[in-house]
């Protein structure tokens, strides 16, 4: 999991670090980060809204439109590990303005695959790390794998990615907030875990 926040740490540009994060440990789509407005944060009840995305057409237009499935409209509770970066990022990147794009391209249009990938030197930071075949959508898998390992059930997690299902599980949907939001303070608690053990490892190699 500490390898999630040194990622996010090699990016070439600040303005990407709370990408990364908020992409792994809220489980989003490429489509549905780069949508996201400044009021869909809610940084006092730790939780992000999923109401659209934006996908890039053949001819290279960006349009928004609704998430990819009916259960991708969602609000998703999010760690506190990650809530300083994320309020960072919206005082320093982001427009006052509700409706302004929490992740914008370096001059103000919407952010691209293949911008992002430059601008954050993605390949070079994976070559730094050591790590090979990594895709953005890694991330939201990784994220999916985490709130998994936390114990959710099956429907919680579903509720949490987005993932289409039958009537009742969406209904179910709303009523697994709570749930929701055991599953942020699991991913908390195993970010400090990792932290104190990487800090652990760290003092008794310099006391070696």
């Amino acid at each position: 999991m500490t390898q999630v926040f040194e990622l996010a740490d090699k990016m070439a540009d600040r303005r990407f670090r709370a990408l990364i994060l908020l992409t792994t440990f809220a489980s989003l789509r490429w489509g549905e980060v780069i949508a996201l407005r400044r009021s869909d944060i809610d940084l006092k009840a730790r939780t992000v809204r999923v109401r659209e995305q934006l996908i890039e057409l053949d001819g290279g237009d960006m349009v928004l439109a609704p998430p990819k499935s009916r259960a991708g409209k969602r609000t998703v509770s999010i760690p506190s590990a990650i809530v300083p970066a994320l309020t960072e990022h919206l005082a320093e990147f982001v427009g006052q303005a509700d409706e302004a794009f929490i992740f914008l391209g370096k001059r103000g249009g919407y952010l691209r695959g293949g911008n992002f990938r430059r601008e954050a030197k993605w390949a070079e930071a994976l070559k730094e790390m050591g790590v090979k075949g990594l895709h953005f959508h890694d991330l939201r898998h990784t994220g999916n794998t985490l709130a998994a390992q936390s114990g959710a059930s099956l429907a919680d997690l579903k509720a949490r990615m987005g993932h289409d299902s039958d009537r009742a599980a969406l209904i179910y949907q709303h009523a697994t907030r709570d749930a929701d939001q055991r599953i942020a303070d699991a991913l908390s608690a195993r970010v400090e875990a990792d932290r104190k053990a990487a800090n652990g490892k760290k003092e008794s190699g310099a006391e070696g």
